[in-house]
């Protein structure tokens, strides 16, 4: 045991110790450069910026420059059909000749979705459930009605139904009650009313009360009867529109037979 440390503290351990370690540093030098070599490590033909090209102009740059290339489709809103919108490797990568570049191209045909059922849906909730289906709302109408969702969906002008096949990206025209009821109402006939009576007409119209005249003498003033009123209902105007203001003209006495 003594010998074999003995042993390795000689000069010639060490020189056998040195001579292996440098073997070792050799044999790694010599595969790192050959296997560099043989890759080409550091050079290469940079990958042209393809990204937003349309297909043609890519697949015409990369045969110039030598390469091969593999073609994907996907469908992307608002992005212009036959667009490139992906590609691997990226740009700027340094590759081999003849290497296949693969690209993501937007396909020209949208696909077919099946229009949701928007109508018991309010304006917020109906645009958010076509985005999710990837259709967009277009035109926006209000219409008179006590209900505050959709009424009617239209495509292209016509009505469709839930279940319509659209192509993706497609944009529905919506019709959408205000939840305020009609803006017209009809006028009320109020000539031989008491006046108690037409004020309350007048305020169960959703109308307001204008101006009260007084004609003649009016000794009750409990006891009036409307005689005239502005504006009044005629066979070529019978509606009015909301909160319109309504005059009348009373005076005393009784009711008539006839109203005028």
């Amino acid at each position: 045991m003594n010998k074999f440390w003995a042993y390795l503290k000689t000069k010639q351990f060490r020189n056998t110790i040195i001579l292996a370690a440098g073997s070792v540093l050799v044999v790694i030098l010599v595969v790192f450069f050959s296997l560099g070599f043989y890759t080409r490590h550091g050079t290469g033909i940079p990958v042209p910026q393809l990204k937003g090209m349309q297909i043609e102009r890519a697949m015409s740059t990369l045969k110039d420059q030598g390469f091969d290339y593999k073609i994907d489709s996907v469908y992307v809103l608002d992005k212009p059909p036959g667009s490139v919108v992906e590609q691997d490797p990226d740009s700027g990568t340094y590759v081999k000749e003849n290497r296949t570049i693969y690209l993501t191209v937007v396909t020209r045909e949208a696909p077919l979705v099946a229009l949701p059922d928007l109508e018991p849906l309010t304006y917020r909730e109906a645009a958010a459930t076509l985005a999710n289906y990837g259709l967009k709302i277009g035109d926006t109408t209000f219409k008179a009605d006590i209900a505050n969702h959709v009424l009617d969906v239209r495509f292209a002008g016509q009505s469709i139904k839930a279940g319509t096949k659209l192509p993706k990206g497609s944009k529905i025209d919506l019709v959408i009650g205000n939840g305020a009821g009609p803006s017209e109402v009809d006028i009320p006939d109020l000539v031989n009313q008491d006046l108690s009576a037409a004020k309350f007409i007048i305020k169960n119209n959703s109308l307001t009360l204008g101006t009260i005249t007084y004609q003649g003498t009016i000794p009750d003033s409990t006891n009036l009867v409307v005689v005239q009123q502005s504006p009044m209902k005629t066979d070529s105007v019978n509606k009015t529109s909301l909160g319109t203001r309504i005059n009348l003209t009373v005076t005393q006495g009784t009711k008539t037979d006839e109203s005028h």
